[in-house]
């Protein structure tokens, strides 16, 4: 059909919609009138799935009824429940994704592994106008090595009179750099301008330049086509109340790639990142299990994973 600027056209792209019945899944807030509104905001929080309230139901009758019991029988390995899907949705191998903690926290703890400076590599890329909370985390993470931000962390800015980065500027900027660059870290998708970047391009460069790459994908999981594995990125992190309507708070989502999965550099563990063979032996010495899972520090927040799965099964129905 020929587009026009109409409500007549805007409807009948709607009808023809071939997954517009998908609607009909979600709750709509409605207005003053008890209408339901026209809904652009799932960029900060996606509608709720209304299958949400049956798959936290069940998780509450199963406390209710089993007390701790319930953590043996259902809750110990509950979230991998959401690794085949979620490997599915961003483009990796199962083993290298796992669901937990906030995004924030996530970017934090893959730094601790894959932001490793010294006085000859220390630098971080970033893009200018990345979201706040990145920058602090970023930021906090140089200083906490004992750098400045001010020399160590080189923000990627458009042209003059341009909104978005040309990629040639970005891979010319990570190659200027070369030997002195520890990290790139970019949003998937900037939060702001809506640019979605080259991430297989970028991670080649990174790694030509020695350097470990990543990538920000609160605005990509669930939005982009992804393929992470295939691209050879090292890690990324994304949040799950956004695109993917698993409610305000909702755990995040974490991939790392198989090549780092027997890693002996530095992380923060825990005792759901152990070898869950003798995870309750409950012995003195850290064993990570040998996939994404062992970066995990805490047990998962089932009530907050059941929403995620109610809404990841509609992303696989939709495919």
């Amino acid at each position: 059909m020929t587009f026009e600027n109409s409500r007549s056209c805007a409807k009948t792209m709607d009808q023809d919609d071939p997954l517009g019945s998908y609607r009909d899944k979600f709750h709509y807030p409605k207005n003053d009138n008890k209408e339901k509104v026209i809904y652009f905001s799932g960029n900060s929080l996606g509608i709720q799935p209304k299958s949400v309230r049956k798959y936290v139901e069940k998780e509450l009758n199963v406390w209710e009824r089993e007390g701790l019991l319930g953590q043996h029988s259902r809750w110990e390995n509950f979230h991998e429940r959401l690794i085949e899907n979620t490997a599915r949705l961003v483009g990796a191998q199962p083993s290298e994704v796992v669901v937990m903690n906030a995004l924030t926290v996530n970017i934090h703890l893959l730094l601790v592994s894959f932001y490793q400076p010294n006085e000859t590599r220390k630098k971080i890329i970033i893009e200018q106008g990345t979201f706040p909370s990145d920058q602090y985390a970023i930021k906090s993470q140089i200083k906490f090595h004992g750098f400045d931000p001010q020399d160590t962390l080189i923000e990627l800015s458009p042209r003059k009179g341009e909104d978005t980065l040309r990629t040639k500027d970005i891979l010319a900027a990570v190659r200027d750099i070369n030997e002195e660059l520890a990290t790139v870290i970019l949003g998937g998708v900037n939060y702001y301008t809506g640019q979605a970047f080259d991430m297989q391009s970028i991670t080649k460069a990174g790694h030509k330049a020695g350097a470990f790459v990543g990538f920000d994908l609160a605005h990509g999981a669930g939005n982009l086509e992804m393929n992470l594995h295939d691209w050879n990125v090292d890690f990324a992190a994304w949040c799950s109340y956004k695109y993917l309507c698993a409610g305000p708070g909702s755990p995040a989502g974490i991939f790392i790639h198989k090549i780092h999965h027997h890693w002996t550099g530095p992380r923060l563990t825990g005792w759901w990142g152990h070898n869950k063979n003798t995870r309750f032996k409950m012995g003195p010495d850290f064993d990570p299990i040998q996939t994404a899972e062992g970066w995990q520090i805490s047990n998962a927040p089932v009530m907050g994973m059941a929403p995620l799965l109610a809404a990841m099964e509609i992303f696989d129905e939709v495919g």
